[in-house]
């Protein structure tokens, strides 16, 4: 988890530093784990994902950097944590400045509406530290929860009312201008000091090995500020695997940072904005989104594309070649593709890393991502296919169960007869009883990028049109097999021959100009 990867990243930079390292100030990013939810970023980890803005394109990274870019010179030695897939955007007085150097923890808080904190961080703020005015306001925290419901954060004294003024509120945050509302403060990147992270690297040093998963957010935060319990060390319903060990882990973590002060800023103008899933990505990056206006992000950033095309703005297509006659629906992100003049696209689908040279027609809603693969040595390519709202964490335990996994609408054993494949024990990848989209070995690999896409389309428009396609004969892997065999430095090659083909063609327009 991303704790337990927080932990291994202190270590490496004691071994790499020393001593020296107390001194640092330290930008720590996860970089994004399987990314279930948004699979055209699993292989390369989110923190890379093309942001549809720049000459050539930024990624997340750069964005982050930019971001962050005034904290340094006001933070104490320490470290500054923060995911790969979000995005936070404040407005802060000419003279306030954003400042950590307080010992023990301090988080960023931002106002957010309820529904948005039961999939977050909410923290329960000190009122006696804090007013709700201004732009930025330094509190305390009495207790952290974790993704909690409606009813616990209104139990908890998480809720304040709000007067909301002309500020970055959108949908995700509060209300409309000079109405009051309702909100909660979520939180997003957090600060430790430095003797803070040495305590916790003394307690992973102790430990020797993690067996379970660790949540940085979650196992942290909730065992800080005077009213924390350790009853949520109990509470295994938001871990994607409950190892066992994970209970008493979280205990001794609690016992070691209780009564820790959890120091928060306020952002009272601020919003925050989340891209970890396909459909948060098709609506920041391809609708009219805030975030798009806010960020500028194009419709088109460092690709060619045939004139005709050009008019389209609900549409964001990233570092990709567009040949004359093919056609996008609206609502779509494609990015580093090469999509032929013979192939249409439909409305809301997403298209990354494939090359489709042949005439097919891409149904609406589906998504598309291809993945290069060395298996004894060979390159070789797999192309997966789904649903943009199919479900990709979910699992079941028996094969009895796989009829409730759906497919593009369709249910997974009715796909299976389409294909001619045999549902058994073999047909899934892992090795415990988690028997899902992400395990199911279904797509076949291919010894070029545009026949596994076709291969891959294939298989779709069988399901859609309940036709059979045989896929026995071929080597077929899942999603989790891909990123265990993947070849990042292949995928990285053809970004860059599409990279070099827009430059040659800027160069010639230059010229021409």
């Amino acid at each position: 988890g991303n704790g337990g990867s927080t932990l291994h990243a202190l270590r490496c930079l004691e071994e790499e530093f020393g001593d020296q390292w107390t001194s640092f100030t330290v930008l720590l990013i996860h970089s994004g784990g399987y990314s279930q939810r948004l699979p055209n970023a699993s292989a390369l980890g989110k923190i890379f994902t093309a942001l549809p803005l720049g000459e050539p394109v930024y990624q997340m990274l750069e964005l982050k950097l930019a971001m962050y870019i005034d904290f340094p010179r006001h933070m104490r030695p320490g470290v500054l944590v923060t995911c790969s897939d979000d995005i936070e955007l404040y407005s802060t007085g000419v003279t306030e400045a954003i400042t950590f150097d307080k010992p023990g923890f301090t988080a960023l808080a931002h106002p957010s509406d309820l529904a948005l904190g039961t999939t977050h961080g909410v923290f329960v703020l000190d009122p006696a530290s804090f007013s709700g005015k201004g732009g930025l306001e330094y509190g305390s925290c009495y207790r952290f929860l974790h993704k909690p419901d409606v009813e616990t954060m209104q139990r908890s004294g998480a809720v304040c009312v709000r007067e909301a003024g002309p500020s970055l509120s959108s949908p995700g945050g509060c209300g409309d201008t000079g109405v009051a509302s309702e909100c909660v403060y979520t939180d997003s990147v957090f600060y430790m000091d430095h003797s803070t992270a040495r305590q916790l690297l003394l307690f992973y040093k102790q430990m020797g090995t993690l067996c379970c998963e660790i949540d940085a957010y979650g196992d942290f935060l909730q065992a800080l500020g005077p009213g924390a319990t350790p009853d949520y060390t109990k509470n295994t319903s938001n871990v994607s695997r409950a190892d066992s060990g994970l209970v008493q882990v979280r205990q001794q973590l609690y016992s070691l940072l209780q009564g820790t002060a959890l120091n928060v800023i306020v952002l009272n103008n601020s919003q925050f904005y989340h891209i970890g899933t396909t459909q948060e990505y098709l609506f920041h990056f391809a609708a009219e989104s805030k975030l798009r206006f806010e960020l500028d992000l194009q419709p088109v950033a460092f690709s060619i594309l045939p004139d005709t095309a050009k008019t389209l703005a609900q549409l964001s297509v990233i570092q990709s070649v567009l040949e004359p006659g093919c056609v996008i629906g609206p609502g779509c992100v494609i990015e580093y593709s090469r999509i032929g003049p013979q192939v249409s696209v439909g409305k809301g689908s997403i298209v990354s890393g494939s090359c489709i040279n042949f005439r097919v027609d891409v149904p609406s809603n589906c998504f598309l991502s291809s993945v290069s693969v060395k298996i004894a040595d060979r390159v070789e390519y797999v192309t997966m296919v789904f649903g943009v709202a199919d479900d990709l964490k979910r699992s079941v335990k028996s094969l009895s169960d796989v009829r409730s996994l759906q497919f593009f609408g369709a249910s997974l054993p009715e796909c299976l007869d389409l294909w001619s494949i045999e549902a058994s024990d073999q047909l899934f990848s892992s090795e415990d009883t988690r028997l899902g989209l992400w395990t199911a070995r279904i797509f076949p690999v291919c010894s070029t990028l545009s026949e596994s896409v076709r291969m891959s389309l294939n298989m779709l428009s069988s399901v859609q049109h309940k036709s059979a396609f045989k896929l026995s004969g071929f080597q077929l892997l899942s999603v989790e097999e891909m990123l265990t065999y993947k070849d990042v430095e292949d995928m990285l090659k053809f970004r860059k021959q599409i990279y070099d083909e827009i430059c040659l063609q800027r160069q010639k327009e230059k010229s021409d100009y």
